[in-house]
């Protein structure tokens, strides 16, 4: 269904209640930094009041119902009106919530889908320990039922926002006799209570987004359970699946968990180009390397190529496919995309890509030089590039092990 066959009273009555909802300061063209945490909250909860926030959910699950056409009228009239849409959680709304719509009973969906949906409730990943990173299925939390409650006792590492979540959907184990991936179950709790440990981690890039969790006697109410008893695995492998669809979105130089926080984001390609016209000149309207120019040529046509082939997956996924194998082509090739983006910009700065800190070096010097250190993490997050290579030769082309 083409954006021609929505209705004009359907995109009428959006365009008039998006005018009327957001804040002047959030208006498209305003200095965004006039903008108070009210003007940014009363705009995510307007937005988020009509399930415009995950707007293909159905409506009884506080999404908005729309349709894929509908969605993208919805994107086109934000864009008109606002600055930016306004955004929740991502591992609310793009890992637990959709495998929560295909694996949750009908209490889970009505009880966290639409916290999720207003932004009530930020959501964490439990799912990597210290000996279970790639070989996730050999991890040893475990989950033990007692009464009406599971009682955990474990750790989980590189565990993104964790000290700012308020609940985590995690993998114990609640099998310990049965084969490493049989006695899996997939559990969610409340991070906000006695027996929880929360350790951030400081990468090199001086930013401390991943944490270590301590689990000790921690509970769950048994209703929590997702799915089977021991039946995590194929959960976790979905969860997955979603978490590397949401990683390889357009690649702009920021991981997609850090775009969703950016009000406008510019185009990458004619960044890149700028970001070397500033640093090394130009030579009668071109940059005067011409190595330099081919490797952001190069970059730039194979950034193309990838949103082209992106765009045509997700056509082939509302057949109803839905995210699958290939999603760990679409994340190996996002990820080393990246890297060779920032890479070309340290290529640009010269010296100054040596900017930590101090007023020798710009605000921009530091932050670049800060995401090249960042980007190194993209070929490891959502499972490494080994493990993405693994299944791209099983689930995709079909070798044998």
């Amino acid at each position: 269904m083409a954006s021609e066959e929505v209705s004009q009273a359907f995109r009428d009555d959006l365009r008039s209640y998006l005018e009327a909802q957001c804040p002047a300061p959030l208006r498209k063209g305003a200095d965004p930094s006039a903008a108070t945490e009210a003007d940014r909250q009363a705009w995510l909860d307007a937005y988020a009041a009509r399930g415009y926030t995950t707007p293909t959910w159905p409506k009884e699950y506080g999404g908005g119902g729309l349709s894929k056409a509908e969605t993208r009228v919805l994107a086109e009239e934000v864009a008109q009106v606002a600055a930016y849409a306004p955004v929740v959680s991502f591992f609310g709304t793009s890992m637990l919530g959709p495998v929560l719509l295909e694996f949750g009973n009908e209490d889970q969906k009505k009880e966290h889908l639409p916290k999720i949906t207003s932004g009530e409730i930020n959501w964490c990943q439990g799912y990597s320990e210290p000996g279970s990173g790639s070989d996730l299925a050999s991890l040893q939390t475990r989950a033990v039922l007692e009464g009406d409650h599971w009682v955990i006792n474990g750790s989980k590492i590189w565990t993104t926002g964790a000290n700012h979540a308020d609940w985590m959907f995690c993998l114990t184990r609640t099998d310990f006799e049965a084969p490493k991936h049989d006695g899996i179950s997939f559990i969610l709790f409340d991070l906000r209570q006695p027996g929880v440990t929360i350790s951030p981690i400081q990468l090199i890039s001086g930013a401390s987004e991943f944490c270590q969790v301590f689990f000790e006697d921690v509970r769950a109410e048994k209703r929590n359970l997702v799915g089977p008893l021991n039946g995590g695995w194929t959960i976790a492998k979905r969860l997955l699946q979603h978490e590397r669809q949401m990683l390889s979105g357009p690649v702009d130089g920021a991981p997609r968990r850090a775009r969703a926080k950016q009000a406008a984001p510019t185009d990458p390609r004619s960044a890149l180009a700028e970001s070397a016209r500033a640093h090394l000149g130009d030579a009668d309207g071109q940059l005067g390397d011409a190595a330099l120019r081919d490797r952001i040529a190069q970059w730039e046509l194979d950034s193309m190529c990838f949103g082209l082939t992106l765009r045509r997956s997700g056509e082939e996924a509302r057949s109803g496919q839905g995210a699958g194998a290939a999603t760990s082509m679409f994340k190996l090739y996002a990820s080393e995309m990246n890297k060779r983006r920032a890479e070309i910009l340290m290529s640009v700065r010269g010296s100054d890509g040596l900017g930590w800190e101090g007023e020798a070096f710009s605000p921009s010097d530091i932050m670049e030089t800060r995401g090249w250190l960042r980007s190194k993490g993209n070929s490891i997050e959502g499972g490494t590039s080994e493990v993405q290579l693994n299944v791209i030769a099983k689930r995709v082309l079909g070798l044998p092990d």
